[in-house]
Formats: structure tokens, sequence, C-alpha cells
């Protein structure tokens, strides 16, 4: 069987569109093996390390970050100091919304650009906590990448949705519907089954993440992707780079204490 990308006709269209016009690519369909929603996610699981990725318990991430101005085009701010830490929990039902712990930190040398943290109840960040129907709607506006643990659970929904190319990578792509109704497009890479894409409606707009720079830690199958771009209505809004990656290792209770609590 002849490879599709072989093809004159083919190789012409992604020479002169396929990395240029990311949206459907019809042309591309019959190189996608028959299969399910499921099986693609299945796979896509357990390239990115099977069980661990299921439940890892923490993440902790270091690197850097860019945020843009997206009335000017500009660059507003470098932090050269950017971290996360993560707590997970299992049976995630809800897509778009605050669960585990999280705290993130965003620095420039010794100047504090921003940080927010969640501990299961409370949101706060550097100027204090946030009232709770804010928070929910931040939250609603950033979660979203950790309902990929829960879509092969009960009461989720999985169907495709047209292909498209991510950054000269063909993707196929899977709407994933919670048991609430939320909907989150995910999409794979069709060679190495790794997560390239993640979309959905929020109230800041349409919110898409791309995914790149794939590295698998030796001593767990971990898979990282190491740079991340956040877009809101197609307009760019930061770009993150991890360099640091710790799975599974405990942490400080006090990263996930509210400001008030630690004084």
């Amino acid at each position: 069987m002849k490879n599709p990308f072989f093809a004159p006709g083919v190789l012409l269209f992604l020479v002169l569109g396929g990395c240029f016009g990311p949206y459907h690519v019809p042309l591309l369909e019959p190189m996608f093996p028959p299969s399910t929603p499921r099986q693609v996610v299945e796979q896509a699981l357990a390239a990115h390390g099977g069980a661990l990725f299921l439940d890892p318990r923490t993440l902790q991430l270091e690197g850097s970050a860019v945020f843009f101005d997206a009335a000017t085009g500009e660059v507003r701010s470098r932090a050269d100091d950017y971290r996360m830490w993560r707590e997970f929990e299992r049976g995630r039902t809800v897509a778009h919304g605050a669960d585990g712990k999280v705290r993130i930190i965003a620095r420039q040398g010794e100047q504090l650009l921003f940080e927010v943290g969640y501990d299961g109840k409370t949101t706060w960040t550097q100027n204090g906590i946030m009232p709770k129907v804010q928070a929910d709607a931040y939250w609603a506006n950033n979660f979203g990448f950790g309902i990929i643990r829960s879509a092969l659970d009960a009461g989720f929904l999985l169907s495709f949705v047209p292909p498209r190319m991510i950054d000269c990578h063909a993707v196929s792509l899977v709407r994933i519907s919670d048991p609430g109704g939320q909907e989150t497009i995910f999409g794979f890479d069709v060679e190495s089954g790794f997560i390239r894409y993640m979309a959905f409606d929020s109230e800041r707009g349409f919110h898409e993440r791309i995914y790149d720079d794939f590295v698998r830690l030796p001593d767990s199958g971990w898979v990282q992707a190491r740079s991340v771009s956040l877009l809101y209505d197609g307009v760019i809004s930061n770009t993150v780079s991890w360099e640091t990656i710790k799975i599974g290792q405990p942490i400080e209770p006090t990263i996930f204490t509210p400001p008030q609590e630690q004084e």
C-alpha cells in the first residue's frame, strides 16, 4: 500500500498549504487508520505513560514563559522563573473547573509578576483571596487538560471531529463530553499518539493550547510537552517552556496554603 504522504498531489498540498493552513485537511483523511475515538484516546494515554499518566499524584514543573499583549502583538512580560506545582485527584467529572490543588508563580529576576493558587477550596493570587464566583470563572477559563484522564470513565461521550494539521503534524481530533455536557477537543498526533492540541469554549474566548517538544522521562516513561502555547480566539496569549519535570514526588504542604493561613 502506498504511503499517502508521497502521492504527488498530497505532497504538493503539504508543502504549499498543509503547514500554513491548520484547519480541515480532507486530503489526509485516508491516512488515518480505521479506529474509534475510544481507541485513539486509549493509544494516547498509553503513549503518555499509561498508569502513571492516569494517576501521577503530583507534578512539578519549572521553566520560563513569555506573555503577549493582544492589542499590540508586543511582548508584555517575560518570566525567567515560571513554576507550577500540582496535586491530582482521580475521578474528575467536570472538565472546566478547579480540581485537586495547584499553584503557579511567575518571576522576572526578583520581581514577582504574578501567582495563583488553589488548595481544593480557596483560590488566591498575589493580591489575596479571590472571591469564589470570580475564582470559578477564572478556573473555567483555564482548566481543561486533566479531563483526558477521565475520558474513558462511565458517563463520558467521545466523538470524532474533522482532522487537521497542527504545526505540520497530522492530528486526529476527538471531542470529549463530560457527564455534565461540557466539551473539550483534544488533538492526537497520528504517528506518536501524543497530545498536541486541546481546545474549548470559555468566557474569555475560544481557548486553544498547542503542545510540542515532547520528552520521555527515562525512569518513569512519563511524556511531557516542554512547550505549551495558549491562545484565545486565535490570538496567542503566552508560551511556556518547561525545563525541569518531577512526577509523583512529595510537595511541601505550605505550597498549597493560602496566604492568610501562612501568617
